[in-house]
């Protein structure tokens, strides 16, 4: 018990809400089921697809079409049935905040993808008083080695995180926990015929991923989360 008692007590007294239940949001609500958080409240209102297939931790041929709160809830109870898992069908947006009272939750994670959404849990979770960490780009990344813990004022390259500074600054944030890459983001591979069945579709070019980055930024998170409820 690396914890100890006394660590492993607080860690199940607490309640954690995790925004986003992805590639890297997944990582993030097992791991921190495994290091038994008490009660974790799941926020995501999308559906598992074959595209999720290569990296995010809940996607299987036989979850393919559920919602992924639903199949995070039933997997993380089958880790740990003494977990209170709440899973909430919400796409997170200011229209939709009013429903969460960060108040009750002693850890926030923000695993979104929406700059306006990770900017509103930002907002609530510092006027709760409540500690919060986001992840910022993992899409269009090779190299798991360049991910770190930072500032959102002391990151560089990530183009998400630019626009965050941007945006907290504005809003008189003065700091905030991030897991961000150093790496440029490349370029995704498209076949002639696929870009052709995105220009008839009017679809926007999706960001590239892969079974290791999505992984090891979640992994970070869910490691700041515990020791830093540990403190």
């Amino acid at each position: 018990m690396t914890v100890g008692k006394e660590g492993l007590e607080k860690l199940s007294k607490s309640r954690v809400a995790v925004f986003g239940v992805g590639g890297v949001g997944g990582y993030v609500a097992e791991a921190l089921v495994r290091s038994s958080i008490g009660a974790i409240d799941l926020i995501d209102n999308d559906i598992v697809s074959i595209s999720n297939l290569n990296r995010q931790i809940i996607a299987l041929h036989s979850t393919i079409g559920k919602y992924k709160v639903d199949v995070a809830k039933e997997r993380f109870l089958d880790i740990n049935p003494e977990c209170k898992i709440n899973a909430i069908r919400c796409f997170f947006t200011s229209e939709t905040s009013s429903q969460f009272d960060f108040a009750n939750y002693d850890y926030v994670v923000d695993c979104i993808d929406t700059v306006s959404g990770k900017i509103q849990i930002v907002m609530q979770a510092k006027q709760a008083g409540v500690p919060v960490i986001c992840s910022m780009g993992a899409g269009n990344k090779m190299n798991p080695a360049l991910f770190e813990v930072a500032d959102i004022y002391q990151t560089s390259v990530c183009p998400l995180a630019r626009v965050m500074r941007r945006e907290l600054k504005e809003r008189g944030v003065e700091k905030l926990k991030v897991v961000y890459s150093k790496e440029k983001p490349i370029q995704p591979q498209y076949t002639e015929d696929e870009l052709q069945q995105m220009m008839v579709a009017g679809a926007k070019r999706a960001p590239g991923s892969n079974a290791f980055v999505p992984a090891t930024a979640g992994l970070l998170i869910a490691s700041e989360v515990v020791k830093d409820l540990l403190l």
